[in-house]
């Protein structure tokens, strides 16, 4: 389990986070959310332990984060990071090493992930003879290689197409329903609804939002309903709202004078809905 407790951090005079407080259990996808500069990637900082927090605690399993828990992390930065003039193979290695693995583990693990993403024949490849699409797979097994056991992704879908975004998304619930911990960060709210549990939001440093994706888009309702008649023979579409003092029986009683009724479900609002609204009030 993570947990944040009341972590604040500031540089200069610009407070970064203020009090943050949250916690993901394990096994979980949770999304942390935010617009730029709200304070996530300071965060994520001092989650991997990279960076101290000014006041407050980030513990992993009871303990304090420190670098020396690195082994335990998986970390895909926003910005990625590869050298240019290694190999494919040379590069892999070389990290997987440094999250601690012996040479025969990381070449085992490295070979049963490109023959995953289909690019066994990438390992002489320079990183710098890769487009971004490659070189974000080859970043991606760089930052799972090891196993571990909470993994961070920022924007992880960036420079992929939908195809090979695809991929991704199900790699990351593959190795969310091996038992991996993943926090997500990420702008792509579709994403947010498909793969999240949990999220929190940040803004100006603070947590605006946080709770369980489904229980949070509830709680956002409208009272906006789609229904669909059979009129005359046609299929009709249409979106109606509840009246305050309306229950859904109400509401069907009402409809069911128009024609008949073949489909009703409420329409909740979507993630991106909620963080703009959110966000902007």
């Amino acid at each position: 389990m993570l947990i944040i407790n009341k972590v604040s951090k500031s540089f200069g005079h610009k407070r970064a986070l203020d009090e943050i407080s949250m916690t993901v259990q394990d096994g979980t996808i949770y999304g942390l959310l935010g617009p730029n500069g709200a304070g996530k990637t300071t965060l994520i900082r001092i989650i991997n332990g990279i960076t101290a927090p000014d006041s407050g605690e980030a513990l992993l399993d009871g303990d304090r984060i420190s670098l020396d828990k690195s082994s335990q992390i998986g970390y895909l930065p926003e910005e990625r990071g590869l050298y240019k003039k290694m190999t494919v193979y040379e590069q892999v290695m070389y990290l997987a090493q440094l999250k601690g693995m012996s040479a025969a583990q990381a070449r085992e693990e490295m070979r049963n992930w490109f023959k995953r993403f289909d690019i066994t024949s990438w390992q002489k490849k320079k990183i710098e003879e890769l487009s971004k699409g490659m070189a974000q797979k080859v970043q991606f097994i760089t930052t799972v290689i090891h196993r571990p056991r909470l993994l961070i992704l920022d924007e992880p879908f960036s420079g992929f197409d939908p195809i090979n975004a695809e991929m991704i998304r199900q790699e990351i619930l593959r190795l969310n329903q091996e038992g991996t911990t993943v926090i997500l960060s990420t702008h792509n709210m579709e994403s947010v609804e498909m793969l999240c549990q949990e999220i929190a939001l940040i803004n100006n440093g603070r947590i605006v939002l946080q709770g369980n994706v489904q229980q949070i888009r509830r709680q956002h309702r409208s009272n906006q309903f789609r229904v669909v008649y059979e009129i005359n023979g046609q299929s009709v579409e249409q979106k109606v709202e509840k009246k305050p003092e309306e229950t859904n029986n109400d509401l069907l009683k009402r409809l069911a004078k128009k024609g008949e009724i073949t489909a009703f479900e409420e329409i909740l609002p979507t993630m991106n809905e909620i963080f703009i609204k959110t966000v902007q009030s």
